[in-house]
């Protein structure tokens, strides 16, 4: 008798589906959304941490390879005015004209930087994008009048009140 209660039980079908269910689906859907986001909110904060990390040996390798790059300068100047002073006979000599060629080198840097500056305000191409912008202007203002008369968005406000 007990096991005929319970297979009407299992074979009996609901008579009306709770509205519970659907508050389960949506409760599981916004759980897998919360999941997801949550891995992509992960992955992003992993791939900044990473990025931070690659910034900050990057800003330790530029200084190591700055402090390189003096270091085999003043070692060139110092060989350079070991045989200057050789080839002259005096340290003095060999070392005025060491400071004569850094100068120049500073002089032509100089000049090398200005003339960059100058290519980068690109006064050609500064006069064809003004002459461009005026070209527009005058299509647009053509187009403008050529359009039949129509109240402003502003005339029609004041018209309204």
């Amino acid at each position: 008798m007990h096991e005929q209660g319970d297979s009407t039980r299992e074979t009996a079908p609901d008579p009306a589906p709770s509205s519970s269910g659907l508050f389960d689906e949506i409760a599981r859907l916004g759980a897998a959304l919360k999941r997801l986001f949550g891995a992509q909110k992960d992955l992003l904060a992993a791939e900044l941490g990473l990025a931070r990390s690659a910034v900050s040996w990057l800003l330790v390798a530029g200084l190591a390879a700055t402090v390189a790059g003096v270091g085999f300068g003043l070692t060139v100047l110092g060989l350079l005015g070991v045989l200057l002073a050789k080839w002259l006979g005096s340290w003095v000599w060999a070392l005025l004209l060491l400071a004569l060629l850094q100068l120049l080198f500073l002089f032509g840097a100089v000049l090398l930087f200005r003339r960059c500056m100058h290519w980068m305000s690109l006064p050609v191409t500064r006069g064809q994008w003004g002459a461009m912008m005026r070209a527009g202007v005058r299509k647009i203002e053509a187009e403008v009048a050529d359009e039949p008369a129509t109240p402003s968005h502003a005339a029609r406000g004041e018209e309204g009140r």
